[in-house]
């Protein structure tokens, strides 16, 4: 679907060194890294405002690196959403209809279409300046939705949101994805990578550190940037069969706080959050668990202890809490956290 090649872009400091990304069909792929690593740089060398120096955009196995951004089936949302200030909501939606061939019943009709995709529907004679922030990501949405493109690009798209705005913006997010819409998503945030994403890479001085699968990236990260970027090993897709019990797998059950009464999501532990001991301890964590020490990794101001409790629970100690405690591989502990360790992401 979308295939960078060896892009490579320098301004100053700055660079891109031979970026290599292949967005499949279908794909909800997330694009990870801290501010000032050239996320949105790229978004601009696939969107066409931005001229690679060396390398290759294929859209659909066409060369598109140096096509015009308006003969490119690509849309672009940025953080700031852009929006027209002088026209109304039902005109910004409609904006890219202008130069169609379209009547003014089909016009129309998609706007309505698009309008209603992005729940926007109530706000369509309404300015841009009358719109809360969601308000106004949703228009931005429902305004390059239209085009139909191939590929979505978003910069950034809930970091000026608050936390319910973020929550239902994610959904909309979800359900574009499922339409059939190919998204690439930029961000700083490991945890809409988590709630969003199947496949995820790592930007790190301007090189790609790490891609894959959203699983093997966050479980398996290939080296101490990406282990201290992403932060989470433990994160499980679960079912909720009560407020306070979730499932994983068949037989694993984890005690949670299920305040919003989901049915399905997914679940993070911190590995700080859980406290391992030689033998099972009162405390007034909600969850024990017994098992077998798998790996101890050394990192340069802890270790990670991954531990099989029927799962694989990664534990992070300091080097005196190991020194202290003697821990050794195949070695039997007991693992507790509390419910409130456990934070839930709807998905």
């Amino acid at each position: 679907m979308l295939k960078l090649q060896n892009i490579s872009v320098q301004f100053g400091a700055f660079c891109l060194k031979n970026i290599n990304l292949n967005i499949e069909k279908g794909d909800y792929y997330v694009l990870l890294g801290k501010s000032g690593t050239g996320k949105t740089v790229l978004l601009e060398i696939i969107a066409g405002l931005t001229r690679p120096a060396e390398g290759k955009v294929f859209l659909k196995n066409e060369d598109i690196t140096k096509k015009k951004i308006q003969h490119r089936k690509i849309g672009i949302v940025f953080q700031d959403f852009a929006l027209f200030p002088h026209l109304t909501v039902r005109e910004n939606v409609a904006y890219s209809l202008k130069k169609k061939k379209l009547t003014r019943t089909e016009k129309e009709n998609m706007v309505l279409e698009y309008a209603k995709l992005t729940n926007v529907s109530h706000i369509l004679d309404r300015s841009p300046q009358n719109l809360s922030g969601g308000e106004q990501q949703r228009v931005a949405l429902a305004r390059m939705l239209i085009t139909k493109p191939d590929c979505l690009l978003l910069d950034e798209p809930l970091s000026s949101l608050d936390v319910q705005l973020r929550g239902d913006l994610r959904n909309l997010l979800r359900q574009i994805n499922k339409s059939g819409v190919t998204i690439l998503h930029v961000t700083h945030d490991y945890e809409e990578a988590i709630a969003l994403s199947n496949k995820v890479a790592v930007l790190h001085q301007g090189k790609i550190a790490q891609f894959g699968n959203t699983k093997d990236v966050f479980e398996k990260p290939a080296n101490e940037f990406v282990a201290n970027f992403t932060g989470v090993k433990n994160f499980y897709e679960v079912a909720f069969t009560s407020e306070t019990v979730a499932i994983i797998g068949d037989t694993t059950q984890i005690i949670v706080s299920n305040r919003r009464k989901l049915k399905h999501g997914k679940i993070i532990i911190r590995g700080e959050e859980i406290l391992i001991a030689t033998k099972k301890t009162q405390t007034s964590a909600a969850n024990h668990f017994e098992g077998d020490i798998l790996q101890i990794i050394p990192y340069l101001s802890n270790y990670e202890i991954i531990v099989d409790v029927g799962i694989r629970l990664t534990v992070v100690i300091t080097e005196n809490s190991l020194l202290k405690f003697d821990f050794q591989i195949g070695q039997k502990v007991w693992l507790s956290f509390k419910s409130t360790a456990v934070k839930i992401i709807d998905i």
